[in-house]
């Protein structure tokens, strides 16, 4: 075979985050003189708390910062596990915690110890893409749970079933509270069914919780007070404003550590050290942290009060996290093509719902309201005189 007959794998071929081609689109205008309103990016504008920063900045000048244990600084775990113990009343023991370089680590160190190639792995749709991507990119194969109004955006063990009966059995389930990118919020009750069915039918329940603390009313529920087998994963970025610092973690059955131990080593050896430093002290800036999130509410009822007025009006429950999934059917048959036209003449960068759904997520869009409240209150003008005109 010669140089020019040989091809990447097959493997990698997953779609694109669309999200980040709509980033580097918006990027681009911006370097050419336009004044973008960026509600495309699921990313907190407010920076980490000043006193995150100087624990970071204090640990560059105390000299090298070397490689971690594979499973993360054993200071930073047992904060991760007391963390569990204060917000959800759950006693975890801090051996279970593997700290990761961004929740990405730790999806791909879950999938791996989990699944075998050609496993069958349920997820939510609309859902964050990253998941359905990075199982194929595993060889794993992802199957679409469809949500929607007819279940209140919530995966329910009925659509479980439903799966099973037309495709073959699933060996996992993976769910979102509050859920990217529809916002929607699982109750004690709902999580409980679920951890439930999948103990009752011998599947492994692996639950993102990287929005928790981001809520409007509801309280978070972790898997883990469901059920001591199931996988949670959380991270730093976005409750925590450290998107860039790429730190995030799971916490696993106890048999299943020493699996992703083994691969953390030969896979991305440690977490960033700088980072896991700085991210004890995140844990006790709640004061500052709740303040973004009071920020986040105000976008929130601005957007939910300004949009209608554009004609768009129809939205997931947005219970938690900082988006909203809006229908737009009665706007354009194609919501890529209407982001894209939104974008380049109205100076508004939003998510097209095919990134999340790619059955129905033609007819979606979902806004971030996670920057600041005057570009909310800019994006909202934008899109009543846009859509008016």
């Amino acid at each position: 075979m010669s140089n020019d007959e040989m091809r990447a794998s097959k493997r990698s071929d997953v779609a694109p985050f669309i999200v980040m081609d709509v980033m580097r689109d918006a990027n681009r205008l911006a370097a050419e003189g336009r004044t973008i309103m960026h509600l495309e990016v699921g990313q907190p504008g407010a920076a980490p708390p000043e006193k995150v920063r100087k624990v970071a900045a204090d640990a560059l000048g105390g000299g090298a910062l070397g490689y971690t244990d594979a499973l993360g600084i054993p200071s930073l775990r047992a904060r991760i596990a007391d963390y569990y113990r204060t917000q959800y009343d759950v006693e975890i023991d801090p051996a279970r915690v593997v700290v990761t370089a961004g929740s990405s680590a730790a999806f791909i160190l879950t999938f791996l110890t989990c699944f075998e190639a050609g496993d069958r792995v349920g997820l939510p749709e609309p859902g964050y893409p990253a998941y359905r991507n990075t199982l194929k990119a595993l060889g794993c194969v992802p199957v679409g749970l469809p949500t929607g109004p007819q279940t209140n955006w919530a995966l329910t063990p009925d659509l479980i079933n439903q799966a099973e009966q037309e495709g073959g059995p699933l060996k996992g389930i993976l769910v979102a509270s509050p859920s990217n990118p529809t916002g929607v919020m699982l109750d004690r009750k709902a999580m409980q069914s679920l951890a439930d069915h999948c103990r009752d039918t011998e599947k492994w329940f692996i639950s993102d919780e990287i929005y928790h603390r981001i809520g409007y009313g509801m309280t978070d529920v972790s898997a883990l007070e469901c059920g001591p087998d199931a996988i949670t994963i959380n991270s730093f970025s976005k409750y925590y404003c450290m998107t860039g610092w790429r730190l995030g973690w799971a916490v696993l059955p106890e048999r299943l550590v020493r699996t992703a131990e083994r691969l953390a080593q030969n896979l991305f050896i440690s977490a960033p050290t700088l980072s896991q430093i700085a991210a004890e002290q995140a844990f006790e800036e709640s004061v500052s942290l709740d303040i973004n999130v009071e920020v986040y509410a105000r976008n929130r009822e601005l957007l939910l009060r300004e949009l209608p007025k554009a004609g768009i009006d129809q939205f997931a429950p947005a219970d938690g996290a900082f988006y909203l999934y809006a229908d737009v059917s009665h706007l354009a048959d194609d919501s890529t093509l209407f982001c894209e036209r939104m974008l380049n003449e109205a100076g508004v960068a939003a998510t097209p719902g095919a990134d999340f759904d790619p059955v129905r997520g033609h007819h979606y869009v979902r806004f971030s309201f996670a920057g600041k409240t005057a570009d909310m209150a800019e994006a909202a003008r934008r899109l009543q005189s846009w859509l008016k005109a």
